[in-house]
């Protein structure tokens, strides 16, 4: 427990300055240009990186939406129903009335991640055509998507938008801008419901590292350059539209501190 508290408290400390949150959507268009330039130029070594298959995006980047989502599901949760209770003394029934709100921005990230990778996946499959390595004397076969192009062990060669580029920056945006309510929490550091959210606090900031290291190796791996900018830039605007223009409206699942106007954020957050 100590350990924790103090890893929770020294991330708190990196934080505290706001330094993350402000400047991490200009880190990642750094990291697309920076890692496309090490990319086309041949400079980057070989790694087990390289490799598709390799635990990191087979366990964690595959199902990045679904860690980002089981993670911030609890501490949103948990956080909002605390927050509403000591700042705004409201009781049980308008608590979790508050919570049900705050959660509805994970279904908007739902919608996001689905309608943008079904996009994505309709712009490749509309662009591309397959290579196979077809016997001599048969008849060409057209294929309408890259599925089955790749049942016969063909090669689709299609606008394919960097869907890692995407999510990963929607994910890593989504969650420091969440963990953003510790700024205005103020909880015992003996009850146990300060270790539960120190706990989850952790976990999203080693999940953010995560992300942000995958699309590092993301940019300097794999895509064209205009692939992974345009998904960086489509993950970008998922973060501005939400949590820079329409949380600010009434009728929205809000920001994680609602009485405290964005424009005046000190982008800090309590110890």
């Amino acid at each position: 427990m100590e350990r924790l508290e103090r890893c929770g408290r020294g991330l708190r400390a990196a934080l505290a300055a706001g330094r993350v949150r402000r400047r991490l959507p200009w880190l990642l268009l750094a990291i697309v240009l920076l890692g496309s330039v090490l990319k086309d130029g041949d400079l980057v070594p070989e790694t087990p990186m390289r490799n598709k298959r390799n635990p990191l995006n087979v366990y964690f980047v595959k199902m990045a939406w679904a860690w980002t989502f089981w993670l911030l599901l609890p501490f949103i949760a948990v956080t909002t129903y605390q927050f509403a209770e000591t700042k705004f003394l409201y009781g049980p029934t308008k608590s979790a009335l508050a919570v049900l709100r705050r959660l509805s921005a994970l279904l908007v990230g739902t919608a996001i991640w689905y309608v943008c990778t079904g996009l994505f996946m309709y712009i490749e499959n509309l662009t591309g055509t397959c290579s196979t390595s077809g016997k001599l004397g048969e008849p060409l076969r057209l294929y309408a998507t890259k599925q089955e192009c790749h049942q016969d062990n063909g090669i689709w060669n299609g606008f394919d938008i960097s869907g890692h580029c995407f999510l990963l920056s929607y994910c890593a945006l989504m969650i420091v801008e969440e963990v953003a309510v510790l700024e205005g929490l103020s909880i015992d550091q003996n009850s146990k419901l300060h270790v539960v959210i120190n706990s989850l606090f952790v976990s999203l900031c080693f999940l953010t590292m995560i992300w942000v290291f995958m699309f590092l190796c993301t940019a300097v791996y794999f895509h064209d350059f205009s692939q992974k900018l345009l998904g960086v830039l489509i993950g970008l605007s998922a973060w501005y539209g939400t949590y820079r223009y329409w949380y600010l409206k009434p009728f929205s699942p809000g920001l994680p501190l609602p009485n405290i106007p964005l424009s005046s954020k000190k982008y800090s957050y309590s110890r």
